[in-house]
């Protein structure tokens, strides 16, 4: 987890400073000009805060139906907020105009190769600290004159969350090479699943008619194009798997109530396949055997006020 309370910090903070590594940027009066970004939460507080760490102007186009707390939270960050009428395409058609009238750089949610290969840090520190907690683990068997040795193998697979697509595919190309399968998880209701749909037709899934109205409100955004094309074109996925209302809301109490872990809805997704999804846990009995898997689930986020979490479960 990050200062702005989801992953989404890792991806601005890796654009904000390769930016400012390209030539002629700084020199050209980059910093004035700013970055541009669009998002109803958690990319708004990411971009906004990576931005003003290094005195950089931000402007995010947030949609007329944001909730004030989160309008307030980038604010606070520094940025300079834009509206925009709701959904994606009123977001990104006024994060244009802002672009064509100051220079400003966009710096998207998801589809960019920046914003991915800082995601992408989170599946590696994933399997760096599981390898390390195995090795404690055995040290410790060791230690209390245990016999045997077992291999420290990692992980042998991960959920992640997916709405643009830009966590998913990051945490793919982390585990590209290793044997790690990775696997995407999506509410179902109103047509959220629009990954699972697309991965098993072979045709990414542009839009929503509507934006899904489901618990799981950060993934309620269609795959974008970039991390599409490593998700299915490039074969880093092994499968999307997605999952009712009410199983999102069991696996967001068990997290809450046992684990004492507060999140948000979509950040239980990945959770809610693994304990119910009945399509993924067969796949888990014919590759795993009796042994099952070793397996990793991306909790991806806490922005969740206390009265919107009592209004989830009134």
């Amino acid at each position: 987890m990050q200062r702005t309370g989801a992953f989404k910090a890792r991806g601005a903070f890796h654009a904000i400073k390769r930016l400012q590594q390209e030539p002629g940027w700084l020199e050209g009066g980059g910093k004035e000009k700013g970055v541009v970004g669009y998002s109803a939460g958690n990319h708004a507080r990411a971009l906004a805060l990576a931005a003003a760490e290094d005195g950089i102007t931000s402007r995010i186009v947030m949609p007329t139906t944001t909730r004030p707390n989160k309008i307030a939270a980038t604010k606070g960050y520094g940025a300079i907020v834009v509206f925009s009428r709701p959904g994606f395409s009123g977001r990104e058609a006024v994060a244009a105009e802002i672009v064509a009238e100051t220079g400003a750089r966009l710096v998207p949610p998801h589809d960019h190769p920046d914003v991915i290969l800082g995601q992408a840090t989170a599946g590696l520190e994933f399997q760096e600290q599981v390898l390390e907690q195995q090795q404690r683990q055995q040290n410790s068997i060791e230690e209390g004159g245990g016999g045997g040795r077992r291999r420290r193998k990692g992980l042998d697979a991960i959920i992640a969350p997916c709405s643009g697509g830009g966590l998913l595919s990051g945490t793919a190309l982390s585990c590209e090479g290793t044997g790690i399968k990775v696997f995407g998880a999506e509410p179902e209701f109103e047509g959220a699943d629009d990954g699972r749909r697309g991965f098993y037709s072979g045709a990414r899934i542009t839009a929503h008619n509507q934006t899904p109205n489901t618990v799981a409100d950060g993934l309620a955004g269609a795959v974008s194009a970039t991390p599409w094309g490593l998700i299915y074109e490039r074969g880093l996925v092994s499968g999307m798997y997605a999952v009712t209302e009410d199983e999102i809301l069991a696996a967001t109490r068990l997290l809450l109530e046992r684990l004492k872990v507060w999140v948000e809805p979509s950040a239980a997704v990945p959770l809610a396949v693994a304990l119910y999804n009945e399509e993924f846990r067969g796949v888990v009995e014919r590759e795993g055997g009796v042994e099952g898997w070793d397996l990793g689930l991306v909790v991806s986020g806490g922005n969740v006020d206390v009265d919107g979490m009592v209004r989830l479960f009134s």
